[in-house]
């Protein structure tokens, strides 16, 4: 039975202190070519000099969210394009 109130399609949001769930994190490690490498130090450069403050782990996801919305086609392209790198550590130098 109605209340007689009107109600609006509009639902309340969620109480603000309702605690947000917070994403696993994962410790990896991995290899990459130094020029590569580079530019991460190079953008992180960029956006200090408009005064913003970036971290490497900040720009990786950056990338995997932009590599998250290719296709297949493109994904493959992008991969090819890529040299090789040896896979695992590099040796030590004696």
């Amino acid at each position: 039975m109605p209340s007689g109130k009107p109600t609006s399609g509009i639902k309340s949001l969620p109480d603000s202190k309702a605690k947000v769930k917070k994403a696993k994190l994962v410790r990896d490690s991995f290899t990459m070519p130094a020029d590569e490498y580079q530019v991460l130090g190079d953008v992180k450069k960029l956006f200090l000099k408009a005064g913003l403050e970036v971290k490497k782990s900040e720009l990786l996801r950056v990338g995997v969210a932009l590599i998250r919305d290719l296709d297949l086609a493109n994904l493959k392209l992008a991969v090819a394009s890529l040299p090789p790198v040896k896979a695992g550590r590099p040796k030590k130098e004696k």
